[in-house]
Parts: structure tokens; C-alpha cells; sequence
């Protein structure tokens, strides 16, 4: 039996566009473009063309990202209209700005282009639709709560007035002190207390608009009590649980038992509690969520169809309906294969707003209705593409691969049938050979274990087995099907790349959920990738590190890559393995910096890490487009070890204060010399006010 790699589940989605309306046409996964040469199989040469293809860039990059003629990412910040920089060239440029990596480079013109396609697709939408309403869309603070971000985003939605969401009392204040923008929203959802809601309220006398969604009948009295003692006439939202779910990892946020929300029932309470109050008219907003990152539009439109019918049974009830929260929820195309796999979607933004317009239009039309504002609060559709990870290589782990020494004389017997199984692996018998190399491996450990092979003899027999699973592993790539007893062959024989980056501090999403991130070398992209491997990060914990990569076809377990380069080594061959391997982290000053960059990962990842090992956060720096190149428009700097050490109670006088003394008392007692106390001293002083990552230049 075999296994054959399946296209995944859904359909392939091919866009085309005229002058009215964008169109989607189902084409059969039988149809899917055939994956490029494998990277380890012979090829007469590698090209750009073959990098795209592999690492799949034009499906989840466009149109900001590609790569050129050089092998070098490019970014073009503005999308189609025009302007792109060289990736690897401004990594290096910044680097000579003494920031160090892993740097997280933001392209604030890419936000603006987010913020500008969403609203175009609802625009295009509502003039298609004849939609007698508008669309007035808020940016859920939640996902991304860095200062520069949030300025820059109220900045851009200035022209549509786009507002902000909060869903806290701390993100309430982020909220009323950026948010500048006339007649904008302010969505304040989350749990709130009598603070909240009187904070919110008052917002109204300084000019915001800021409506409040009851998520818990206990906020009803609340509001009522509070918008009586101060005497403002609030702007009210109730907040739906749908019956529809949505999809993947967040498909429970629907439902009857979701986190937030009200159901039927409690909604009509709502209703006869601000009736008997009298403020009734002040209820003007539905809102509902059914889960981030929604794979597949069907869930979306059936959605829509639901709270479209609350809406107009909240007017028919005698509710001042004016506006209609779908809530987040738009997806991005992590692995670009558009599909309604998890870490995809078979959909794109006109899509989403046409049936956003279309379902809510139909229903109130239905009914005789006016029709609502239309608001979402599209966060991770916003923010993902405006920020790039880029980190560097420290060293690898390889499995030994060198060609073993040739069969000496009496040697024991398990080492001569490993020597014979290696010599005669040929197309018709790896799988075969694969079997008789692991028994004879297994029986090397256990006479080892017993005292009947020395550790010489055992290291030989390891020795042998890999290089057998290496042929074995050369000969299963160009097979059509895979056996299912090698399946794991090709992760067992991984490099492990060691990467100067925290998993739990830049992409805890990575680690708690598994979600997916495109992955790939920011230059050398025009030389064939001859290792694989899987990314393990700086942390001592198991945990850190990055096996799960995207694909075409479900979801890799290895990375293609390059091997290290010599400084001054330019060709592609790989570096031979060494007898005697060192540390994978020693001598990297003797390496070519490599570097990777991991994409669409702006949203959540910044705000979501956390401290493992004291690693902190990265140096941080925006990048605006101009007419010569590019400005830095902020920079950032990372985490110091004093300021985190700071995060866990420890005052840095205090330590330095302990070492002095540690370093006197070693003094007196002759153990150290008086140069060396002080070297000591330095670098410990030193140390901590620098970077918690390494420094590989």
C-alpha cells in the first residue's frame, strides 16, 4: 500500500474581474498546478520561478509580496500601484544601523492599502447592490495594540471614517485617546463594569460616538442607572449568539454556550428592560461574532442571513435599528492554495462584502425596512500582511551523511549486514532495505546494552544506518507514492536550523494552536534549497520550535532551505559534514548571515507572547515608501535584559551590587584575579543593557 498526497479539502478558486463585479470559478482540484521539481531531485537548474512555486508566494503574497531577479523577497508596500524594496538589502541596511535581529520590520503603507481595499470592496459592493445604506467598518484594537499601529490606522480611516473597537476598559482608553476622526465609531465591547460604562458615556460630551454593545444581562441595569445620573442619552448595542458556527480553530465562538453574547431569549429581556426604562430608541446596533479567520464563505452568508433577521425583528419590536456589526471574522490566505482549509479560505474580500450587502439588502427589503450602516471589525484581514519577521540562522544539526568508511576486516557481523544493506540499495528493494537496516540497528543497541559491542563499534552501526536511510530517502523522493512505512522518513532526517527567535515571544500562535505562517529565506531564492529541516528557537524548552510548515497539500513537517555558506563561499554545493561535528552554534562568525522571514503574522502574535526565558521583544522599526526608496519613519528598540529582568521584580543595581561582592570575596580568597573581576564585572554590566537576543554579527 501507498500513499498519495491529496489536494486539501475544497475547491481551487480562481478570481477574474471585470469592470462590474468580481466572479469566482470553481476549478476542479484535479486541476491544481503540479508542485515544482522537489528540491533535493535532480534539476538542470534552479530559478526564481521554481522558488515561487515551492514556497508558494504568489498565492498568500500577492500583491506585496514576490521575489526578483537576485533571489531576494521584494515588498511592494502599496500593492499594485506600484513601488517595491529589495527585503534582504534593507535587513542589511538596517543591521548597519546596529539593530539587531530578529527584527520585526512594519510597512505602514501596506496598512493603509488593507484599510483601503476593504473599503473599495464595500463600496464596489453597495454600487453594485444599489445598497441604499453605506459601510462605516472599526478596527478591533485586540489585534494589535502598538502605539505607532493604532496612530497610523485612525490616520489612513480618516477618509472613511473608520473607527476603533475595544474590548476592554484599557483598550477603551487606547480607543478615546487616538480615536480623532468625526462621526467615526467607537465599538465597546468585552466585559464591562460601572467605570466602563460610565467612561464610555461621558466620551459622548468630547465628541465620540461610541456605542455600547450589551454582551451580559447584568450590563442592562448598569447602563440604564448610568445613563440616568449623568443624563446622556446613550447609543446602545446588543450583541446576538447565532445558531451558525463558524469554522476551525474558532468555530466554538458561536453557539448557545459561546464566551459572549445574548441569546433570543435574553435579547428580548434586554428589549422589555430598556422599554420599561424608556430609552428603548437608544438600541440601534445588532452585533454577533462567529469566530476568527472564516475558511469558507458559506458559513459567512449563512451568518448574514441569520442576524439579518434579528435586525428586522429588533425594528419590527420598536428598537431604533441603524446599524448592523458582522463582527471580525474575514480570513487571509495563509498557505495560498484558496480553499476552505483552516489555514486559508476559498473567498476574497469583494466576496465577503457582496454577500455581506446582498443577504442584509434582501432581508430588509423583505420586511420594508431601511437598511442599517453596515460595520465590521476585520482585524487579523487588516493588519496580518503589514509586518515581517526576520530572523537569522545561528547554526544546523544534521543527521551524518558522509560517505562511510569502506568494510575492514573481522569486523562484527551486525556491521557487515549494515555495510551489505547499504551497498545494494537500489530502486527495487528500499523499502525492503529500509526494514533489514532498522532490525540491524535495533540489534546493535541491544548487544550494546548487553556488553557485546563496544561504543566504537556501536557509533559504526549508527553511523551506517543513517547513511542507508539517506540513499533509501533519495531514491523514495522520486517515487509518485510514498509507502506508508517511510512516511516519516523525510522528518526522521531533518536538519534542525537553529534561529536567534522566540516561538513563545513572536509566534505564540505557532506553539498554542498550531496555526501556520509562511515561512522562507529572504534571499538565495535563485539557488536550489538542498536541505530540510524544521526551526528550533532560542528557549530551553521542547517546545520551541516551528515543524509544521504550509503546503499545497496539507501541511509539511520540514522546511526546504539552504545549507550554510563559508564567509566568502559562493556557490550552492553543500558544506560537507564534518567527522567530528561541532556545536551548531559554534563558529558563526564564520557563516554567511542566512536569513528567514515569517509573513502575515501581524496580528495577535505581538501582543500574545510572553517572556519564556526572558526573551523579550524584538526591535521593532516602520517603513514608509518614497520616491528615492524608502524612510524610517519609527524605530523600536527590543527589550534590554535590565527591563526584563525588570518584568520579574529583579533591580539591576542590586544584581550588579551581588556580583561585585561575589567577585571581592573571590579576591580575598585568591580564586580570581583582579583582571579577571573586573572582565567580569564589564560584561556582566554590560550584558544588561543589551539586546536578550544574540548577536550574531
Amino acid at each position: 500500500m501507498g500513499v498519495k498526497l491529496t489536494p486539501k479539502t475544497g475547491n481551487i478558486l480562481e478570481e477574474s474581474a471585470n469592470e462590474d463585479q468580481t466572479r469566482l470559478k470553481i476549478k476542479p482540484t484535479a486541476g491544481v498546478e503540479p508542485n515544482p521539481p522537489h528540491p533535493l531531485s535532480p534539476t538542470k537548474s534552479w530559478t526564481i520561478e521554481h522558488s515561487e512555486k515551492l514556497y508558494r508566494i504568489q498565492g498568500w503574497g500577492e500583491p506585496y509580496f514576490s521575489i526578483n531577479a537576485a533571489g531576494h523577497v521584494t515588498v511592494s508596500p502599496k500593492g499594485d500601484r506600484g513601488g517595491s524594496l529589495d527585503l534582504f538589502e534593507l535587513v542589511e541596511s538596517l543591521r548597519q544601523r546596529n539593530l539587531g535581529l530578529p527584527l520585526l520590520i512594519r510597512f505602514s503603507d501596506i496598512l493603509e492599502d488593507r484599510i483601503e481595499r476593504l473599503n473599495a470592496c464595500f463600496a464596489k459592493a453597495i454600487a453594485r447592490y444599489k445598497y441604499p445604506g453605506t459601510y462605516q467598518g472599526v478596527f478591533p484594537v485586540k489585534c494589535n495594540q502598538q502605539r505607532h499601529l493604532v496612530e497610523d490606522l485612525v490616520r489612513f480611516g480618516q477618509p472613511y471614517q473608520f473607527g476603533l473597537e475595544a474590548g476592554s476598559k484599557p483598550e477603551l482608553m487606547i480607543a478615546l485617546a487616538t480615536l480623532k476622526t468625526p462621526n467615526s465609531l467607537l465599538i465597546c465591547n468585552g466585559y464591562k463594569d460601572q467605570e466602563y460604562i460610565e467612561t464610555a458615556l461621558l466620551a459622548i460630551r468630547i465628541g465620540h460616538k461610541p456605542v455600547i454593545v450589551l454582551e451580559q444581562l447584568e450590563e442592562v441595569p448598569l447602563v440604564i442607572e448610568a445613563a440616568r445620573r449623568l443624563g446622556i442619552e446613550p447609543i446602545l448595542g446588543v450583541r446576538a449568539k447565532l445558531t451558525t458556527k463558524g469554522t476551525g480553530r474558532w468555530g466554538e465562538s458561536a453557539g448557545d454556550r459561546a464566551k459572549f453574547g445574548l441569546t433570543l431569549p435574553e435579547i428580548l429581556n434586554c428589549v422589555e428592560q430598556l422599554g420599561a426604562a424608556g430609552i428603548l430608541h437608544s438600541l440601534q446596533l445588532l452585533h454577533f461574532h462567529i469566530g476568527s479567520q472564516i475558511s469558507a464563505i458559506g458559513v459567512i452568508k449563512d451568518a448574514i442571513r441569520e442576524a439579518s433577521q434579528i435586525y428586522v425583528e429588533l425594528s419590527a419590536l420598536g428598537a431604533n435599528m441603524h446599524y448592523l456589526d458582522v463582527g471580525g471574522g474575514l480570513a487571509i490566505d495563509y498557505d495560498g492554495s484558496k480553499t476552505n482549509f483552516y489555514a486559508s479560505k476559498n473567498y476574497n474580500m469583494q466576496n465577503y462584502a457582496n454577500d455581506i450587502v446582498a443577504e442584509v439588502k434582501e432581508a430588509c427589503e423583505a420586511r420594508q425596512l431601511g437598511v442599517p450602516i453596515l460595520v465590521s471589525e476585520s482585524g487579523r484581514a487588516i493588519a496580518s500582511h503589514q509586518s515581517v519577521l526576520v530572523f537569522d540562522v545561528l547554526g544546523t544539526s544534521d543527521v551524518p551523511s558522509e560517505t562511510p568508511v569502506p568494510l575492514q576486516e573481522k569486523e562484527h557481523l551486525i556491521i557487515r549486514n549494515l555495510w551489505e544493506t547499504y551497498s545494494n540499495i537500489n530502486v527495487e528493494n528500499y523499502q525492503e532495505a529500509y526494514h533489514d537496516a532498522l532490525q540491524f540497528l535495533e540489534e546493535a543497541k541491544s548487544l550494546f546494552s548487553l556488553g557485546y559491542l563496544s561504543l566504537t563499534q556501536r557509533a559504526r552501526a549508527e553511523q551506517l544506518y543513517w547513511v542507508c536511510c539517506h540513499k533509501i530517502l533519495e531514491i523514495a523522493r522520486t517515487q509518485d507514492y510514498v509507502p506508508d512505512d517511510l512516511e516519516d522518513l523525510e522528518k526522521t532526517m531533518a536538519s534542525i536550523y537553529y534561529v536567534n527567535l522566540s516561538v513563545f515571544q513572536s509566534v505564540p500562535d505557532s506553539w498554542a494552536i498550531d496555526q501556520l505562517f509562511p515561512i522562507l529565506p529572504i534571499h538565495r531564492l535563485d539557488e536550489e534549497p538542498t536541505r530540510r529541516g524544521i526551526l528550533a528557537d532560542l528557549t530551553c524548552d521542547s517546545d520551541g520550535k516551528i515543524a509544521q510548515f504550509i503546503d499545497l497539500r496539507d501541511v509539511k513537517s520540514v522546511l526546504e532551505l539552504h545549507p550554510l555558506r563559508e564567509v566568502g563561499e559562493r556557490d550552492s554545493s553543500p558544506i560537507p559534514n564534518s567527522p567530528n561535528p561541532k556545536s551548531p552554534i559554534q563558529n558563526r562568525q564564520s557563516k554567511e548571515p542566512y536569513y528567514l522571514g515569517l509573513f502575515l503574522a501581524g496580528a495577535y502574535q505581538e501582543i500574545m507572547g510572553n517572556l519564556h526565558n526572558l526573551f523579550g521583544d524584538t526591535n521593532a522599526v516602520h517603513i514608509n515608501l518614497t520616491p528615492r526608496g524608502y524612510e524610517i519613519e519609527h524605530v523600536v528598540k527590543g527589550d534590554t535584559m535590565k527591563e526584563v529582568l525588570g518584568y520579574v521584580q529583579y533591580d539591576s543595581e542590586d544584581l550588579v551590587e551581588s556580583i561585585r561582592r561575589s567577585t571581592e570575596q573571590a579576591l580575598q580568597e585568591n580564586r580570581i584575579t583582579l583582571e579577571e573581576s573586573q572582565l567580569l564585572l564589564q560584561n556582566y554590566e554590560k550584558s544588561l543593557s543589551r539586546y536578550t537576543y544574540l548577536n550574531c554579527q
